[in-house]
């Protein structure tokens, strides 16, 4: 399969997409049409539900902090924009977030609570970056409870996982914080420096826009850079990349083998928020999102010959899982957007074209709603690492980046400017 985008550049074919009314418009109602999936996304122990593929929340299903961070950051943009109903979705977050999810005695958030408590008592890095960030949103939206949330979860995130040394965070450590894992991610990583973005716009700490570029420095500018821009996803305690880690498990779903083509282009898409967000940034920080970006779409698009991007690559760019993820092409569209305006390149409009016309075709359902989470190689319905459509996350922000500045982060820009005309 031809690997170009679909379209020509947009100066043969018109405006810009993102600047265009009518797509503008037509992102509006996507973004209306995705947050009326459920009818009410609340778990009934609190928190928010995984939701299955009809919009119903799943009370068999644990409290997951992830989600419930995630949807209080989705539900405090939507009230941003003016979504009636919003502001008690964000108080119901934030209280879950207050209460069963955190751990009382100990500090921090457990993974996963149930009917009879505590799940999962894992206190990692990953979860505790979407509480940062829906309180970050929260906080940007004025709802009562958010700041002092906002700080707490900073004073945990700075004091438990924060490595100043290394200039990244740790992975995760039991309940009582005695036992850290003998594990090192870039995934985590890469949703601390989104979270720190939006603490940092939010609170007017600047040490966590810092603390963002230490990460990207560390992981992209170095190790991705090293491996021609083929992110290494997993470390050892030393930092040392373990590039055979999940062989046998090559389809997890947050530690998958081999290299993940998603976070190349989210990866993008954020060095530009970093540089956007700080007074005299790194000149790399352009040069590897479009490094990113150019190698996700060479290698990772149509990667097997059928339309879309492959879930993992192995080392040698040959395709390990071939499924197809929604959260992938919402962040190709985010990316695509962003570098478009950052660079003005017609290429990336050109790309931008493409993703939306392949998320509208493949993973956008009209009959049920939402997004289809998973598709197989032949764009089926699939459900081999994600059954049902859990949450709204990534969908709802392809709808808002490209509506959106750089910087700052959209719950504070929202908060402050509304979104461009």
């Amino acid at each position: 399969m031809d690997r170009r985008p679909a379209h020509p550049a947009h100066g043969a074919d018109g405006p810009a997409w993102r600047t265009t009314v009518s797509h503008r418009a037509w992102l509006d109602a996507e973004l209306r049409r995705l947050l009326r999936f459920s009818r009410d996304p609340r778990h009934p122990l609190g928190g928010f539900a995984v939701l299955d593929a009809h919009g119903r929340g799943r009370p068999d299903e644990p409290v997951h902090t992830w989600i419930t961070g995630r949807m209080t950051h989705v539900h405090a943009l939507a009230y941003l924009c003016g979504i009636p109903g919003s502001g008690e979705l964000i108080d119901h977050g934030v209280t879950a977030l207050h209460g069963p999810l955190r751990d009382q005695e100990h500090g921090g958030w457990f993974r996963a609570i149930g009917p009879d408590g505590v799940l999962d008592p894992v206190k990692d890095a990953y979860q505790h970056a979407f509480v940062v960030l829906g309180a970050a949103a929260a906080t940007a939206a004025g709802r009562p409870g958010a700041r002092a949330l906002l700080d707490e979860s900073l004073e945990v995130y700075e004091a438990r996982f924060w490595d100043e040394a290394a200039g990244r965070v740790v992975e995760s450590f039991d309940r009582t914080w005695q036992r850290p894992e003998a594990y090192r991610g870039a995934n985590s990583n890469m949703h601390a420096v989104e979270a720190s973005l939006a603490a940092g716009d939010v609170t007017g700490d600047l040490r966590w826009h810092d603390r963002a570029l230490r990460i990207a420095d560390a992981l992209i500018n170095e190790v991705a850079r090293r491996h021609a821009w083929r992110l290494v996803e997993h470390f050892d305690t030393h930092w040392v990349p373990q590039l055979e880690l999940h062989r046998d498990e090559p389809a997890h779903p947050f530690r998958p083998y081999g290299t993940t083509v998603g976070h190349w282009l989210e990866w993008g898409r954020l060095l530009l928020q970093i540089e956007a967000s700080l007074a005299s940034p790194p000149v790399w920080l352009q040069e590897a999102a479009v490094a990113l970006f150019d190698a996700a779409v060479e290698v990772g698009w149509a990667a097997d010959g059928r339309s879309g991007f492959v879930y993992t690559l192995d080392w040698d760019d040959r395709p390990v899982v071939t499924s197809r993820m929604h959260w992938v092409v919402a962040e190709a569209i985010a990316a695509a957007a962003v570098l478009h305006e950052r660079t003005g390149e017609e290429r990336f409009e050109a790309w931008y074209r493409t993703f939306w016309d392949h998320a509208s075709t493949a993973f956008i359902d009209l009959d049920e709603g939402s997004w289809h989470h998973e598709l197989d190689a032949d764009l089926a319905v699939a459900s081999g690492t994600w059954a049902g459509k859990p949450d709204l996350y990534h969908a709802v922000q392809a709808t808002l980046l490209p509506r959106c500045a750089l910087a700052p982060a959209l719950a504070p820009q929202l908060a402050a400017t509304g979104l461009r005309g």
